[in-house]
């Protein structure tokens, strides 16, 4: 049994795949930034280029 104790210790002080997570939570973070500012600015731009090629012969 205190193998066992010892075991579940050492497992529970392991901060190995922390650094793993921080990045993923770091790269969905940037992913959903530019998601979000393509959504918003896509419209806006697209009438933008609308604009251009009206005026254009």
């Amino acid at each position: 049994m205190p193998k066992l104790f010892a075991r579940s210790r050492d497992f529970l002080r392991d901060d190995q795949g922390v650094s793993a997570i921080e990045y993923a939570l770091l790269g969905s973070l940037i992913a959903m930034a530019i998601v979000f500012s393509v959504a918003t600015l896509g419209d806006a731009v697209e009438a933008l280029y609308e604009l251009v090629a009206s005026k254009l012969p």
